[in-house]
């Protein structure tokens, strides 16, 4: 069984979509293994979201993770990081496929309504980053 990482993103909370896209995973066969909502200050968005550092999106990405409660999500499930992956859709939603959580929800490329894990590694510092060992289910 693979784990991966999901948040969906301030966005998505203020428009009602928290269970929309846990559904949507579930759907896919995944599980939702530990879950919380938090709201991140624009420090811990920094430390979150350090490998974009140097990235010109990284101030104004930053700034919108920290301006609303996000709700952070550890997923589980064969080939998890792909199918959330999938599910998803491409980063930018006009480029995602239909029926894809950003080509139905997200309205520019920032604000895309969810985040998930690329690889095993960035799954890892994700999860360890929001969730104890005690805090997951699997």
């Amino acid at each position: 069984m693979e784990k991966t990482f999901s948040i969906v993103k301030p966005d998505g909370v203020k428009k009602n979509l928290i269970g929309e896209v846990i559904g949507r995973f579930e759907k896919q066969g995944l599980s939702v293994t530990a879950i919380k909502m938090t709201h991140l200050t624009k420090k811990q968005a920094e430390g979150f979201y350090a490998v974009h550092k140097a990235r010109p999106f990284f101030d104004s990405l930053t700034t919108f993770m920290s301006e609303g409660p996000i709700v952070a999500m550890v997923i589980s499930g064969d080939k998890a990081i792909e199918k959330v992956r999938k599910t998803m859709g491409a980063t930018n939603f006009k480029e995602a496929a239909p029926g894809t959580i950003r080509a139905d929800f997200a309205s520019d490329i920032e604000h895309n309504i969810v985040h998930g894990s690329d690889s095993p590694e960035s799954a890892a510092f994700e999860i360890s980053y929001f969730f104890s060992a005690l805090e997951q289910h699997c």
